[in-house]
């Protein structure tokens, strides 16, 4: 019988009480050209090489996508929103040491905002970092007039937003291949 497979989860993490010693865990916005690129790189780890996510192929010819050599697949999750000067690329630190990334941006004219791209490397899940990293795109979000952020959430990640206080609207949409949740939260009350 073969096993159950399934994703894990990029962004969820232990409760606090079964984590080892206590890091350090900071959020800010990316300030320097350095950080830009770790927040790249963290994003790249998790989205393309851990989960396949946003990958294309480069002169590949077998079906199922492989030559068997390395480096064949390359792939970035990058987008239009990168380049917007509207966009807000946050880091999250533990002790110091990169290890989480979010972005948000506006959508709009009408205080809706979208959080995007949150990842935690998998070496340092165990450290609670998902948490204020959606908590400071939230609180950022609010701080710049919005009223509503959105976000698409893999379906093992949404009882965590759930108890961030967001909430599910409509049904699963694919986005990047695999399911995703539509979530929202009200920032006004922040």
């Amino acid at each position: 019988m073969a096993a159950p497979t399934y994703r894990s989860s990029p962004t969820t993490s232990r409760p606090a009480a079964a984590r080892p010693a206590a890091a350090t865990l900071t959020c800010r916005a990316v300030t320097t050209r350095a950080e830009r690129d770790a927040h790249f790189q963290v994003r790249r780890q998790v989205f393309v090489a851990e989960q396949g996510l946003f990958r294309s192929m480069n002169g590949m010819n077998g079906i199922d996508g492989t030559s068997g050599r390395s480096g064949d697949w390359d792939g970035t999750d990058r987008d239009g929103h990168d380049d917007d000067p509207a966009t807000i690329h946050v880091v999250g630190l533990a002790d110091d040491q990169i290890c989480g990334t979010v972005r948000l941006y506006p959508l709009g004219a009408d205080g809706v905002w979208k959080g995007d791209r949150l990842a935690v490397l998998a070496s340092h899940r165990h450290l609670g970092l998902g948490a204020p990293l959606v908590r400071f795109a939230v609180s950022s979000a609010g701080r710049l007039g919005g009223r509503e952020m959105e976000a698409f959430i893999q379906p093992a990640n949404v009882a965590f937003f759930r108890w961030l206080g967001w909430r599910r609207t409509g049904d699963l949409v694919d986005y990047a291949g695999i399911p995703h949740q539509r979530m929202l939260i009200d920032l006004t009350g922040r």
